[in-house]
């Protein structure tokens, strides 16, 4: 069997070779980001691991589309010479992780790109938060990669099953894994999830145990980690950036450091997805513009006076529907706010261009 080449390895397929024809016109190769970091991610080549910088004009354009990504394949003109390389280019995504940044309700973030599993990791101890788990699920089905939720440190429950099977609930129909790294269960089972060639992702909250989780399937001691603190039973952030590993069964991971929240934006399928049993509810209300308030034979209503559907379910359903008909308005002023500058910069240069023709003429 022909061996692999570098880019190969991290997932480079005849698919992406024809979408990089242009760049490789233009003298550009392809690279794969493995490290993202703040000044220089670190790219996967076939001519080495080189540690790349944005070209000037793609700095500019990232203070509006954002920064490459663990995961994003570029376009690069290489110095393997010094092993540095400039990014020149960004290829299109087939699926992205996303979220809003925790500090802006503007600023989106782009967790891994071009991913094919997306694992959402949780302790089975008191840090267990079926709130966030929801919000999480609803971000992964609406990546475009394939949900699967980790349920990690089951020897420090006393009814993994039971816990498994009340989550399996809320999970939209995604497979629902116990593991145990101490021991040694369910290891099998998640790697049974990544073909060769794949690229998954650990999401979580800090110290719910995903860097144990990368070491288990690398076997080695690659990742730091920590306990979880005994005041609280959470556990401690270990991780400092995202990068992107090969796991021995030709499968690619990536590790991010812990997301505490996550910013819902453009998740309305993955919310419909997770929230369906609120959905199908909503469909046999009498009206069919119910605002599950105090309308007759509203089906929602009904459910929750019986005891069918949880209150706080329902009432973070709600929450995160309101938070995303927010972030499509902001994303409408956004959007007209990058074309009144687009204008204003072109009236700016029609003027200067305008004056340059007078003072040539006088």
């Amino acid at each position: 069997m022909k061996e692999l080449s570098l880019i190969e390895k991290y997932g480079w397929t005849d698919a992406l070779r024809l979408a990089f024809e242009a760049h490789a016109q233009a003298g550009r190769i392809p690279g794969r980001i493995i490290i993202q970091q703040r000044q220089a991610n670190l790219v996967a080549t076939d001519v080495g691991r080189l540690s790349a910088k944005l070209s000037g004009r793609m700095r500019h354009e990232a203070r509006e589309a954002g920064h490459p990504a663990a995961g994003d394949w570029v376009a690069l003109s290489a110095n393997a010479g010094e092993g540095t390389a400039t990014i020149h280019a960004v290829l299109p995504r087939r699926t992205a992780f996303v979220r809003r940044a925790a500090d802006s309700v503007q600023t989106l973030q782009v967790i891994a790109a071009n991913i094919d599993v997306v694992f959402v990791v949780t302790s089975m101890n008191a840090d267990l938060n079926p709130r966030r788990l929801e919000r999480f699920l609803a971000a992964a089905w609406q990546s475009g990669a394939r949900p699967v939720l980790v349920l990690t440190k089951a020897d420090l429950c006393e009814q993994p099953e039971a816990q498994a099977a009340a989550i399996a609930t809320l999970a939209g129909g995604c497979p629902v894994l116990i593991v145990s790294v101490r021991r040694g269960l369910g290891l099998g089972d998640l790697m049974d999830h990544v073909k060769p060639g794949e690229t998954c992702v650990l999401i979580g909250s800090s110290g719910v145990g995903k860097s144990t989780l990368v070491n288990a399937l690398l076997g080695e001691e690659r990742m730091a980690t920590q306990d979880i603190r005994a005041a609280d039973a959470r556990g401690r952030h270990t991780t400092s950036h995202r990068q992107l590993v090969l796991l021995p069964g030709g499968g690619l991971l990536l590790d991010t450091p812990g997301i505490r929240e996550v910013g819902l934006v453009d998740a309305d399928e993955g919310l419909s997805t997770v929230f369906d049993d609120i959905e199908q509810l909503a469909q046999n209300c009498r009206f069919r513009d119910c605002g599950h308030e105090t309308e007759p034979g509203c089906a929602v209503r009904g459910a929750l006076d019986a005891g069918l559907l949880d209150a706080g379910r329902w009432a973070h359903f709600q929450k995160l529907s309101r938070e995303l008909a927010a972030s499509g308005l902001t994303k409408d002023r956004l959007a007209q706010e990058v074309e009144r500058r687009r204008l204003a910069a072109l009236q700016k240069a029609y003027q200067s261009t305008k004056k340059d023709l007078r003072d040539s003429v006088s």
